[in-house]
This record gives structure tokens, sequence and C-alpha cells, in this order.
């Protein structure tokens, strides 16, 4: 079971439900990842302007960016959730793993959906597959980080019928 935290903070609106997107996406990719418990995720979807301060604020990097991962756990490896988890991640509310956070800049959806030329919808659910990737440990700094990254992205956002049209 995923609890989804969603707070919807800008004016740009989708033809899809975000909230129902998100939810699918996040279960669909902890499943494939065999994430052994409960999960709670935050997701804000927010304006460039905030996306750019908090990015400043807790990357140093003063530009906007299409999407922030704010993980709870602390990972040796990726996926290694057995040694990654332990009561101080644990939300005593719901027994579920506080897994972290993710911001998303609902005008860089709209963006980057036209620029690679598919639908918003997908976009949308890419960066979040993305996203909860790196809430379990996964990182693109290196090529083969990157590719592994990719793989596993396409394969949640494929087995749910979300595909580049």
């Amino acid at each position: 079971m995923v609890v989804l935290n969603t707070d919807i903070q800008t004016e740009e609106r989708f033809e899809f439900d975000p909230e129902e997107i998100a939810l699918k996406v996040c279960e669909e990719v902890l499943k494939q990842e065999s994430f052994p418990e409960d999960a709670e995720i935050s997701l804000v979807v927010t304006d460039a302007e905030e996306v750019h301060r908090l990015n400043l604020e807790f990357r140093g990097i003063d530009r906007t960016t299409d999407v922030l991962s704010f993980p709870g756990l602390d990972f040796e490896e990726p996926a290694a959730f057995e040694e990654s988890i332990d009561e101080s991640c644990i939300n005593p509310d719901n027994d579920c793993v506080m897994l972290g956070d993710i911001v998303i800049n609902a005008q860089k959806v709209k963006e980057q959906a036209a620029e690679y030329g598919h639908s918003k919808k997908r976009e949308f659910a890419f960066l979040i597959a993305h996203s909860i990737l790196h809430l379990c440990g996964y990182d693109h700094m290196t090529p083969e980080e990157a590719e592994v990254m990719e793989e596993r992205q396409e394969k949640a956002l494929q087995s749910l019928g979300i595909t580049r049209e």
C-alpha cells in the first residue's frame, strides 16, 4: 500500500488526475523494486519559481528543474531496503515507511511533453517513476546508473500502459 500525500500548488491543470497517475506509478515502481513495507510519499506539484527556490535552498543549484526528490532513507546501494529501514523512518500514525518527498514542476511537464512529442500524462508519469527510483536509492551520475534507471522507469510505465504516443 502507498499513502500519497498530495499538495497541488499551481494554477496549471492537466487533462488527467495527477494524484491518480502518481499513485499508480508509485505503486508499480515499488512493486517492481520489491519494496517490503507500506510506504508514505509526499508529492507537491508546483510552479517553476518554487522548484527554483527549493533547488537553490536544498541543493545549491540556482535554476529550476523538472523534478526534485528528497529521499527519506539512506542507501548503501539501490533498493537495499533491509539495511535502510528502521524504526526511525516509520510513521507511527500509519505504520508506513516515510520514503520521501517529490516536487514536480508543472510547467516543465508541459514543456517537456511538447519537446519530446508525447502526452503530458506520459511526462508526468515518467517524472514520478524517475523520482520514486531516486527515493529507492538509484541515481544517474554515471552512464551505467542512468541506463539502469531508464530501464526501470520504462518497465514500470510500459506495465501501466503509459507509452510514448
